[in-house]
């Protein structure tokens, strides 16, 4: 026994960008040994990250780090609520909605370092319908186009882009009926929405850097509700900027609302979203705010970063992103030289009669 603390990454092999194998050799090389000891399990199966975080927490492991995208670290943190166990976040899936509030950089190595650091806070995590989210909620075109998106079977933002271009215009926004309570100050509203969308947030994007609800915070127990009205095509470029640059709050379409808990009513059941992942909900959608469920390994910053900071954090993704495609060139082309090899060797031993 060392007395160093312990950490189990989970991979999701499939999940979001490449460069798995990368990171693991990073991990090797640049995890703090003289703080932590770590074992490496790769998920077989959906919902089996939650599985591995529950027996983690039961064992009393300290830290299960993620290593995928919003749906691997959703699992692993519904295993980890309200136990002793924090969560840890090396993204590397397609939004990373998450990882990008916390400011947990995207380049493998600046997350590991806010590993090595090994700050721990308490954050708050959301219900809908009982189940467990930790950036958004909602319903509208954001649960639409998930459920189009997980369709596809396409990752990345490329994709997803492309389904909302391909459906922005011709979404038919549906008229909700919102019930909030907010416990802070005790107010009670009813209110009737026809909206392109509602927006539960308990942290401030989708992913990709959307910022649905640019001044939700993870550590302030109360929940941000985000509408969209319906809008027409020429204001449409103008919500979509103001979507990317954090300033969605300012336009007149937009409706905000701070509370721990919401009802949200609709003709007929349809489509809804956790985390980004479609569910088909009934007519009837509960969300409430759970504060302080969750403990995360994280920079004490959260939310909308500076614009310098955005500019130096796209550069970085950037360049990850590019070094990921090239290792999926290299990693094609041995496997094609292999192949060959292989092939050539068959031919041969055909020649030779064996």
């Amino acid at each position: 026994m060392t007395g160093n603390k312990r950490i189990i990454f989970v991979v999701n092999p499939v999940s979001g960008t490449s460069g798995k194998n990368y990171i693991l050799n990073l991990i090797e090389k640049n995890v703090d040994k003289n703080k932590y000891d770590y074992d490496i399990v790769k998920t077989a199966y959906v919902g089996n990250a939650t599985e591995i975080a529950k027996s983690a927490a039961e064992q009393g492991v300290d830290i299960v780090c993620a290593i995928g995208g919003d749906g691997t670290v959703n699992e692993i943190a519904s295993g980890l609520v309200h136990t002793k166990t924090a969560l840890a976040i090396i993204p590397s899936g397609s939004g990373n909605g998450l990882a990008r509030h916390l400011r947990i950089p995207t380049d493998p190595l600046s997350a590991i370092k806010i590993l090595n650091k090994g700050l721990v806070q308490a954050m708050d995590y959301g219900l809908m319908n009982n189940r467990p989210f930790f950036c958004t909620c909602g319903v509208g075109f954001d649960a639409f186009i998930s459920q189009k998106f997980a369709e596809s079977g396409k990752r990345g933002p490329i994709s997803y882009i492309e389904n909302v271009l391909n459906n922005g215009l011709s979404y038919n926004p549906e008229t909700y009926e919102l019930d909030i309570v907010s416990e802070r100050d005790g107010e009670e509203k009813h209110e009737v929405y026809k909206a392109f969308l509602i927006s539960c947030a308990n942290a401030s994007q989708y992913g990709n850097n959307a910022y649905i609800a640019p001044m939700a915070s993870v550590r302030d127990g109360i929940m941000d509700i985000t509408i969209i009205e319906p809008f027409n095509a020429i204001e449409a470029p103008a919500i979509a900027i103001q979507l990317m640059n954090g300033t969605l709050s300012s336009n007149s379409r937009i409706k905000t609302f701070k509370c721990n808990k919401a009802v949200i009513s609709r003709t007929k059941p349809g489509v809804a979203h956790f985390d980004g992942d479609p569910i088909q909900t009934g007519t009837k959608i509960n969300v409430e705010l759970v504060p302080g469920g969750l403990l995360c390994v994280s920079p004490v910053e959260e939310g909308v970063p500076e614009v310098e900071v955005r500019v130096q954090n796209f550069l970085t993704e950037h360049f990850w992103n590019m070094y990921n495609k090239t290792e999926e060139i290299i990693q094609e082309n041995i496997q094609k030289r292999q192949r060959m090899h292989q092939l050539n060797l068959d031919i041969l031993r055909k020649l030779q009669g064996k």
